[in-house]
């Protein structure tokens, strides 16, 4: 093997290392962990579900780090900068910090394959175990019995919303998916259940383990209005609550999840109400129904299957009026794209859809075909583009500066158009003399 002196020299390794992107099961990375001698001294959060799950995290860890915690986070995928997936006291990790970490994950795998996810999952484990903290948080990435994060016992499960998604991996149905997630469970262990409508499977699974069930609607609840909104669980109230920094109506339910999981472990974590005050005021969490100010607007969001389009279709309802919306959209092919496209298309009047670089995805004339067969809208329009970029700047030039412009779909078509920053929009007639989309 070459020297690998670079994070982008190992991550490329770790690509070629197994046959397969996903490769559910536990023994082989368990096998490695235990050679390793991986463990956590401090309680560990891990956050299951469909959708909600990275804002979640965002959340616990925003709030644990403003009741003074040292706070490790392990999230993926990743948007744009794999440092992305390790945060360590609220702080993207640097990329040269890792090295050593991969270094003994390939030490010590002998002839385990390994995959990409579970190899660099390893390696920040590592990073995190050594790193002195007071608490991890684990985003799963896949499912939850059979995901690599699941080698490691949570002191507090929180699993989000359950829906339709990855069903070739872990069923086609709520029931089966709600088996996988509910996996991350523990014996004796609070599991915060943030679904409002839970499978019966996930409610099965906590009793037969004998896991402490925290269920929406019984053990905790909120209520809001249009200013503040409330949460009251087991002991526990909160009043006079500022809306979430993470825009849209589905963050409620996620940081009701949150404060839920939170008091489940206030005898070892305890946290104050400013804490929680300051930290939903001021998470961040790029993608997630981000909205950017210009001319025109420009909201981004990795909505990617039919729940989490579901809920854009319905924040960007909430937004108020705009003459034109155009949609940049660029997804999986794996993905039920037909729902995600009826679902919103009521709302989007051009459409520029987009090819992606990676196997995985649909093609840019394919997602368009898609959209042509279930199409009502006869006056709507769509256009096809090699990248997202292309697209985006497409959009910027048609858009007129009281127009909005919907971004979404997979981590990669969001990722795209923030790779170089934050863009800032501005149509051609917005600013006599300046090109459109001078920011991208």
């Amino acid at each position: 093997m070459d020297k690998l002196t670079t994070l982008d020299d190992w991550l490329a390794y770790c690509e070629r290392l197994h046959p397969t992107t996903i490769d559910l099961g536990l023994d082989r990375v368990r096998g490695v962990a235990h050679a390793m001698e991986l463990a956590f001294d401090c309680p560990v959060i891990t956050v299951a579900g469909t959708n909600g799950k990275g804002s979640s995290c965002a959340m616990l860890e925003a709030i644990l780090g403003q009741a003074g915690y040292r706070t490790g986070v392990y999230t993926s995928p990743h948007l744009v900068h794999f440092e992305e997936r390790c945060r360590v006291r609220g702080e993207m990790v640097q990329g040269q910090a890792l090295l050593p970490h991969l270094e003994r994950v390939e030490a010590l795998r002998g002839n385990t394959s390994l995959t990409y996810f579970e190899f660099t999952m390893l390696a920040i484990f590592s990073l995190l175990a050594e790193a002195k903290l007071d608490v991890v948080i684990l985003e799963v990435g896949v499912g939850g019995r059979l995901d690599s994060v699941n080698i490691i016992d949570a002191d507090c499960a929180l699993i989000t919303s359950i829906d339709i998604d990855h069903t070739e991996l872990l069923g086609k149905d709520r029931e089966s998916i709600g088996f996988e997630k509910a996996g991350i469970m523990r014996a004796g262990k609070p599991v915060v259940v943030g679904d409002p409508v839970p499978p019966q499977s996930v409610l099965d699974h906590a009793a037969e383990v004998g896991a402490d069930l925290w269920r929406l609607g019984r053990d905790f609840n909120f209520s809001g209005d249009k200013l503040q909104w409330a949460w009251a669980g087991r002991g526990r109230r909160y009043a006079g609550l500022a809306y979430p920094a993470l825009r849209g109506a589905n963050q409620l339910v996620n940081a009701s999840g949150v404060l839920a999981a939170l008091t489940a472990l206030r005898d070892r974590l305890p946290v104050t109400a400013q804490a929680v005050r300051n930290g939903l005021g001021m998470v961040e969490l790029p993608g997630r129904f981000q909205i950017i100010s210009g001319q025109p607007t420009l909201v981004l969001d990795v909505a990617h299957n039919p729940h989490s389009v579901a809920a854009l279709a319905e924040n960007l309802d909430a937004m108020g009026f705009y003459p034109c919306t155009h949609a940049v959209f660029g997804a999986m092919a794996d993905k039920d794209l037909a729902a995600m496209l009826q679902r919103v298309g009521p709302m989007v009047d051009r459409w520029y859809f987009s090819d992606l670089p990676t196997p995985r995805a649909a093609s840019g004339a394919g997602l368009m075909a898609r959209w042509q067969a279930g199409n009502r809208r006869p006056d709507a329009s769509a256009q096809v583009f090699a990248s997202p970029v292309q697209a985006l700047q497409a959009a910027v030039a048609a858009a007129d500066p009281a127009d909005r412009i919907v971004v979404f779909g997979s981590f990669y078509t969001v990722g795209a158009v923030l790779k170089e920053g934050l863009p800032r929009l501005f149509a051609p007639h917005a600013m006599p003399g300046r090109p459109a989309s001078s920011s991208l």
